[in-house]
């Protein structure tokens, strides 16, 4: 029997060794589903029999790809060929069925991946929390009792639980970055325009990610590796050569100069936060702070960009049929369409200012470091949490530490940390634009000092 446990790396291999078969890898995936997916509610949908066909496919296939056999799922905003979009809404299960799939996925099964489905999220996006009111929360596999994180929630459970290797999330302010880190994953967030986005149903254009989750930084490094290259159906996609990532993950940190985000990055972060922080940083021997230029006010542009984005793209649906969406969701994209232009176009300009800034840092690093989320995973249902001595709504401010990054598009890897005995939480390695291959490198290096890993729950197997 196939180990769900096995990398996505490790699962490639044994099928193209012959050791296993695709077929064996997807039956023992598709079982581990029926059985755990119940409790972790991590699946919107489960194309059985679309996986076997491709399994068969790759079995038949004289030479494997590089993710031969590999089981991968995707978040449910990315088109999957004969089911709707649904982008976590009511109203999209009213859409017709996807006539054709996302690019990415297409991309990741030309390399030999086999897609068993489509994964829970929060209502179009707009959310940290996992929880969904139309499909119900997913389920953090470490505590069930608690949040995977969003908006790509079931992305994080269904790779922490052990449903899949591998799985594809979105990330507008961090949504990816959020689950790896309640979940105890590795978790990329290319740079804005490396991905194309073609195929998946947007929130906010002008900050949408599409990037990988997974239990190790080499799978990351695959999936990647076999996703890049311009594709002109997404206007952000830039026409960039990307270097392979796998072949470089060996050369570790070395080289590398690593500093440390302080400031707006360590103030309200949670004793669990500031611990896997400087253990990362120790790893690394990353003695030097440096700030990151009005960090507080990125965020708050963010908010300002994504709100009124956001209501732009659903304003007929709001006037239509305010009564689907889920009440949190309308109410900010409510107040998002209220927003004045002029404070629109003013965050745009602070914008191009702030990304000079932050630039400007990488001309004495090459690595910054930053927690990826304030607080390990809270509890299902929470309303609020303390952030620096403050009780503050948690829906809004999980994304504290990676709203100003995704803001001006930077390439991050989340990197677990866990505590003995207790829940995992992740730190952003932070690279210059279209560097991945530094954040992956540093990534693969904190995993083989032992200092970043993804932690295996305690589920019945």
């Amino acid at each position: 029997m196939p180990n769900p446990w096995a990398t996505a790396a490790a699962t490639a291999r044994a099928v193209a060794s012959g050791a296993s078969t695709a077929t064996d890898v997807t039956e023992a995936a598709l079982a581990r589903i029926g059985k755990l997916n119940p409790v972790l509610n991590a699946f919107t949908a489960v194309t059985a029999t679309r996986a076997r066909a491709q399994a068969a496919a790759v079995d038949a296939a004289p030479v494997k790809g590089a993710l031969a056999g590999v089981p991968f799922a995707v978040k449910n905003l990315f088109d999957v060929a004969g089911i709707p979009t649904l982008a976590g809404s009511k109203i999209n299960r009213d859409h017709p069925p996807a006539s054709a799939d996302a690019t990415l996925i297409a991309r990741l099964e030309a390399a030999g991946a086999v897609l068993l489905g489509a994964l829970n999220m929060g209502e179009y996006a707009y959310d940290f929390t996992g929880e969904n009111i139309h499909d119900g929360a997913s389920r953090n596999p470490h505590d069930l009792s608690r949040m995977t994180g969003g908006s790509s929630g079931g992305s994080g459970g269904a790779v922490a639980g052990g449903l899949v290797p591998l799985s594809l999330g979105s990330d507008t302010n961090g949504s990816i970055r959020v689950p790896s880190s309640f979940c105890g994953l590795f978790g990329l967030k290319p740079t804005y325009g490396r991905l194309t986005r073609a195929g998946s149903f947007p929130f906010v254009a002008s900050l949408d990610h599409l990037g990988p989750l997974a239990r190790s930084p080499e799978d990351l490094a695959l999936s990647y590796d076999a996703m890049t290259g311009f594709d002109a159906a997404d206007p952000a996609c830039q026409d960039i050569a990307a270097e392979a990532t796998l072949p470089l993950l060996g050369q570790g940190a070395n080289g590398l100069r690593v500093a440390v985000l302080g400031g707006h990055f360590q103030r309200g972060a949670s004793p669990e936060a500031l611990a896997a922080l400087h253990a990362i940083a120790k790893a690394l021997n990353a003695a030097r702070t440096v700030e990151l230029p009005e960090a507080a006010r990125a965020r708050a542009a963010a908010y300002i960009i994504t709100a009124s984005e956001g209501a732009a793209l659903h304003l007929e649906r709001l006037r239509a049929r305010a009564a689907d969406f889920d009440p949190a969701v309308r109410d900010r994209l409510l107040a998002g369409a209220l927003i004045p232009a002029a404070a629109v176009v003013q965050a745009q300009k602070f914008r191009r200012w702030y990304r000079d800034q932050v630039l400007a840092l990488f001309e004495t690093a090459d690595v910054l470091l930053a927690p990826a989320t304030p607080t390990t995973a809270p509890k299902l249902g929470q309303q609020t949490f303390l952030l620096d001595g403050v009780e503050v709504p948690l829906r809004p401010n999980i994304g504290v530490f990676t709203q100003p990054i995704s803001f001006i598009g930077l390439p991050v890897v989340a990197v677990p940390v866990t505590p003995p005995g207790g829940l995992p939480i992740a730190v952003q390695v932070i690279a210059a634009p279209w560097r991945e291959s530094v954040a992956l490198r540093v990534a693969a290096e904190l995993e083989r000092l032992g200092a970043a890993a993804a932690p295996r729950p305690v589920l019945e197997d």
